[in-house]
């Protein structure tokens, strides 16, 4: 007798659960929501980018950088501007267009590319670790123009595009089109060219559309990395142009900066902080470094604010 009551709570014990879930049945026949939390994954309650708006000053945000935008990815608000319509040069921001426009031509990666001498800078005579006779796949090629923003792995990718560089940056331009990025034109792959202008708010739309490529967004925060010349068997190791995406405490999904002398310093990310997903677009820093010390402003300006809007 003593077993079978033992057993009895044993069977009731698993008939628990089953019983609790069809309680929350409703009489409809329809199943109420039930949030489930645990140690690995907690959902987080973001309040609305309007109500966040509401809590940041922009005259308590002092950035170097001439032109900014930040944006509210989930929700497209803008959170902050500064001569967000004003056309200027992008430099190598340029490189997001040239990755997606490789993407988009389903070349082979694999295809094996040969650094020439047609592929170094004629216009600003900036150097490059890629010897001329450098032979390396298409995938490494992309790896380097979008990570370390190199010049000839860019223009020999634009090279063996078919139809070539005319048909490439035809292309980049369609696609800007497409992208209806209105105030944007595009001269050549790489950014050097001074006449590749675009605006805060057409770079919005360029880093939305390249976070929808998976492979751009890992390749622009890799932090370090090599590639191998096929011809000799020699590694060239690499870092990121962006020093953020090397910091713990930065969770960055994509990433370019920019320099020549007509454009000043330019960073475009696509972060999330405080858990809220947001684009950062910063053109013409002063200085080498603050486009990054801008990034840092901006990071502690809008977790500040969250934590107003907590106490609300």
């Amino acid at each position: 007798m003593f077993k079978i009551q033992r057993l009895s709570q044993y069977i009731l014990c698993l008939l628990l659960p089953l019983v609790a879930a069809h309680a929350a049945e409703q009489p409809n026949g329809n199943i109420q929501k039930v949030s489930l939390t645990s140690a690995k994954s907690t959902p987080v309650t973001l309040a609305s980018a309007k109500v966040l708006k509401k809590q940041l000053n922009p005259k308590g945000l002092y950035l170097r950088s001439s032109t900014a935008l930040i944006m509210d990815e989930a929700e497209g608000i803008t959170l902050y501007d500064k001569e967000v319509d004003k056309q200027m040069p992008i430099a190598s921001v340029t490189k997001l267009m040239t990755a997606m426009v490789i993407l988009d031509a389903k070349l082979d990666f694999n295809e094996k590319i040969r650094i020439k001498r047609k592929d170094r800078d004629r216009l600003r005579g900036s150097k490059s670790r890629l010897s001329y006779g450098t032979i390396l796949t298409r995938r490494d090629l992309i790896k380097i123009a979008l990570m370390a923003s190199e010049n000839r792995a860019t223009k020999a990718l634009a090279r063996t595009y078919p139809g070539g560089h005319k048909a490439f940056v035809k292309a980049m331009n369609d696609k800007a089109k497409v992208l209806h990025m209105t105030r944007t034109t595009f001269k050549d792959p790489s950014g050097l060219h001074s006449g590749n202008v675009s605006t805060a708010k057409d770079l919005v739309k360029l880093v939305s559309a390249a976070s929808k490529y998976k492979l751009i967004k890992t390749l622009t925060t890799t932090g370090k990395s090599y590639v191998t010349d096929l011809r000799s068997g020699w590694k060239v190791e690499f870092f990121n142009t962006n020093r953020l995406v090397r910091r713990k405490n930065w969770d960055i999904s994509l990433s370019k900066t920019g320099y020549i002398a007509d454009s000043g310093h330019c960073l475009v990310m696509e972060t999330t902080i405080a858990n809220r997903p947001v684009i950062i677009v910063l053109l013409n820093s002063w200085g080498k470094l603050s486009k990054f010390g801008d990034s840092n402003r901006i990071k502690r300006w809008i977790q500040r604010a969250e934590k107003r809007v907590a106490t609300i």
